[in-house]
């Protein structure tokens, strides 16, 4: 597919007003998207777990208006009115007008939510924006019915990904891949798909205890961290190394080998944290409790031998992974050792989900 099978011909049907309700879900990249070409095209391809209880819950109440030169609505959060989010949602709206042409057609009010505390340290921006593409695509679908379900989460996903590259992950569930790769078919930079190979029962219902370690704004965002991969003297080492970890997981996925699944994983986070320390200008995105947490995780693993292991995000809080079998042990361990690094003891216990789902469609 191009980004011309998003265009639309025609409508055939035609609404005044109504309102469409989305939940979407955070996820967390096990092999990780760093660098980004043009229009949010990612450098490198990514697959991530999506996540069951971290999601954003977004409702798009639209009325027809008579001025149409220009976008109109209000976004609120949580129940109030936020000015500050509105020119993020404008530049959304700007990149997707083409695809979705009868946006300045309607009034908005956008009213979003999240399950997870705004202010915990963890990326809403995937959620978020997911949940929002999904509510416009919902409309879409009213204005063109005979629109298919797979079309639409396809439209929802690059619609997605035009918002917040990472967005398009928490479409579907439960193993999503994006970005191009010759051994995953149906892989695409334009959307992501969800994993379409054998899954082993190891990974199913797979733990993710996230450990609040700094719920601050992070000192240097994404978006700067994904432009300083342009020049980056081991970019493209990173990317290829990006290939070769992907495929790799396909077989670690078909046959549930937890061990070559912990090696990979824990390589990518901190692949993706040398990448930002060797970057000009570089950085440093965790913090002391973060690297006492991986080496508490390490201890423990080898001294138990049981399949733990961390991953990161482009920030300091430590995604804490293992199978569901040993969730009694595992959280004993993170309770009794890891929640003292946490910013107030805090900490999210989450698993892998199903992807996004409607919740209302009123006319």
């Amino acid at each position: 597919m191009t980004e011309k099978d998003f265009i639309p011909k025609r409508y055939s049907e035609s609404m005044e007003h109504g309102s469409v309700s989305w939940e979407a879900p955070s996820n967390i990249a096990l092999v990780k998207y760093w660098g980004k070409k043009e229009h949010q095209i990612p450098a490198n391809p990514s697959v991530s777990f999506t996540l069951k209880n971290c999601r954003t819950i977004t409702r798009l109440d639209f009325s027809k208006k008579e001025n149409q030169s220009d976008f109109d609505f209000e976004i609120y959060f949580e129940g109030n009115k936020k000015e500050d989010f509105k020119p993020k949602i404008k530049t959304f709206f700007e990149r997707i007008v083409q695809y979705v042409p009868f946006l300045k057609e309607y009034k908005f009010e956008i009213h979003s939510e999240n399950t997870f505390p705004h202010s915990s340290g963890i990326a809403s921006s995937a959620s978020g924006m997911g949940a929002l593409a999904l509510c416009v695509v919902s409309l879409e679908k009213k204005l063109n019915p005979e629109m298919t379900e797979g079309f639409f989460r396809k439209k929802a996903s690059f619609l997605a990904r035009l918002g917040s590259g990472s967005a398009c992950r928490s479409i579907e569930g439960d193993i999503v891949v994006w970005g191009k790769h010759k051994e995953i078919q149906g892989s695409s930079d334009l959307f992501g798909i969800k994993y379409p190979d054998e899954v082993h029962e190891n990974f199913k219902n797979y733990q993710d205890t996230i450990l609040l370690v700094d719920k601050g704004t992070k000192e240097v965002s994404s978006s700067v961290g994904h432009n300083l991969m342009h020049n980056h003297p081991f970019a493209e080492a990173r990317f290829a190394q990006a290939h070769e970890n992907l495929a790799k997981l396909k077989p670690v996925f078909a046959e549930g080998d937890l061990k070559q699944f912990i090696e990979i994983v824990e390589s990518e986070a901190l692949t993706l944290h040398a990448m930002m320390m060797s970057s000009r200008p570089y950085f440093i995105l965790m913090k002391p409790y973060t690297l006492e947490i991986i080496n508490k995780i390490w201890n423990f693993r080898k001294h138990t031998g049981l399949p733990v292991c961390f991953t990161l995000d482009a920030g300091a809080n430590v995604h804490v992974l293992y199978p569901e079998k040993d969730k009694v042990k595992v959280l004993e361990f993170i309770k009794n050792e890891l929640v003292a690094y946490c910013e107030n003891g805090h900490y999210i216990c989450d698993s892998v989900g199903d992807g996004a789902k409607q919740l209302s469609d009123d006319n």
